[in-house]
């Protein structure tokens, strides 16, 4: 019977073997066609990995293939008799920690990968703190390259102490692997008397992971006003979490304003119930202003213009506090600032105040509602990835730990001795606060 349904993301550093192991697994598991095998066979010609380079099942790019890395994210799909899977083989290259943190958005399960000669490495560490922060519970600690150090027991068990400590709380399956040669891949090994766990392959059949997103709140990010006639207003989105009805009673926001869901339309006609991952088209009783970005909601809320969240910096340029930029929140796209400066690849706590109040919910209760991306106007790069932690609390009306460009300007100006000088103070800082 299948188990439905699996992402999997690779996370480790540098040689650590992850593309080498996603192309054992695909190819013992006889999820590879065989003219994409006779092409790796003589792609493998002129290269030490043996007969089969197997990291040429996912390292794609002609630059991946020259240079021996993994630089972009690989997906990967394929399945056995039990389950589907979706793999995203992830860079493990500081360079490209960015390109992690996106194939592991999606992931039910990271694949922690670590050289058994090397140890934890400051990259391993850093992808599995990501990892954490984007949601995963469940873990399989990939001892690899066992080969090379005898699959010596107390090694494996002292890598899997460490990780213990890193993802303390989670759910950690450990296997001695050896990539290259198969080991614990698909069958176990008779190199590995002492592991008594399930292999790879068994193991990633078999997880039960908690998608159900169903008993969670109401939540429809508005994506297009429909108004093809002057009869008919609806309002086009996926349905995020939760479930709505028809006659049930839903919450527009930001204005706050109430009414009942009138119809539920699709393409293939109206329906009673809207579900998860449903793109439908809402219509209401009532006449509301309504716009791409605003949300309709069922349940407790949180509407705030200040919260806290996690959040992984992308951007080569360095996070400013001193400037603003654009929070993209599901269909919300609103400008922001945030009060602490990260450099590139780094992870912190940032306390963030939108010029609009946003409904939001935090990160470990609602992935959809709960994550946000950072855009730098200047460029229209991606600079970051935010998962919202909580909700921050008011005084007088202003953010608690966080002050606003307005206070900051005043400051200056306040602090010049001359008006001349505060004159010149104010004008850089708008200058630097709109580059």
């Amino acid at each position: 019977m299948s188990a439905g349904l699996l992402r999997i993301c690779t996370a480790g550093s540098v040689d650590d073997g992850k593309s080498t192991l996603i192309g054992r697994l695909l190819y013992d598991s006889r999820a590879v066609y065989e003219d994409q095998l006779h092409s790796i066979e003589r792609a493998s010609k002129n290269r030490s990995a043996g007969p089969i380079d197997f990291s040429l099942f996912t390292d794609g790019l002609r630059a991946e293939r020259e240079q021996g890395i993994t630089i972009d994210v690989a997906y990967r799909y394929f399945a056995t008799a039990r389950r589907k899977f979706i793999l995203a083989d992830t860079p493990g290259h500081e360079q490209y920690t960015r390109n992690m943190a996106t194939g592991a958005s999606t992931a039910d399960v990271a694949i922690l990968l670590v050289d058994a000669r090397h140890g934890v490495r400051p990259q391993s560490r850093r992808h599995a703190q990501i990892a954490r922060l984007l949601g995963i519970k469940d873990y399989v600690v990939a001892v690899n390259k066992m080969d090379l150090v005898d699959f010596d027991r107390s090694v494996f068990d002292t890598i899997v102490d460490e990780f213990d400590q890193i993802l303390a709380g989670a759910r950690l399956h450990p296997i001695p692997l050896s990539a290259l040669h198969g080991d614990n891949v698909i069958a176990h090994s008779e190199r590995t008397p002492w592991f008594t766990g399930k292999p790879l392959l068994e193991f990633l059949e078999s997880v039960t992971v908690d998608r159900d997103v169903t008993s969670f709140p109401f939540r429809f990010p508005v994506q297009l006003v429909l108004r093809p006639t002057h009869e008919f207003r609806g309002y086009a989105g996926q349905v995020l979490s939760g479930t709505v009805t028809k006659g049930e009673p839903v919450t527009v926001w930001p204005s706050g304003r109430t009414t009942r869901v009138k119809q539920i339309v699709t393409f293939d006609g109206e329906l009673d119930v809207a579900r998860p991952g449903q793109s439908v088209t809402l219509t209401l009783e009532d006449e509301i202003d309504i716009s791409r970005g605003d949300m309709i909601t069922a349940g407790p809320v949180n509407v705030s213009q200040h919260f806290r969240a996690d959040v992984v910096w992308m951007d080569e340029r360095p996070l400013d506090p001193s400037r603003v930029y654009v929070v993209k929140h599901t269909t919300r796209a609103v400008t922001a600032e945030l009060d602490r400066a990260l450099q590139l690849n780094q992870i912190g706590s940032v306390n963030v105040t939108t010029a609009r109040p946003v409904m939001i919910d935090a990160y470990a209760e609602n992935r959809g509602t709960g994550s946000f991306i950072i855009i730098d106007p200047a460029t229209n790069f991606t600079a970051g990835a935010g998962m919202i932690a909580e909700v921050l609390p008011e005084v007088d009306g202003r953010q608690v730990g966080g002050s606003s460009a307005a206070e900051r300007i005043a400051r200056l100006a306040r602090a010049a001795s001359t008006e001349q000088e505060a004159i010149e103070a104010v004008r850089q800082a708008l200058e630097k606060l709109l580059s």
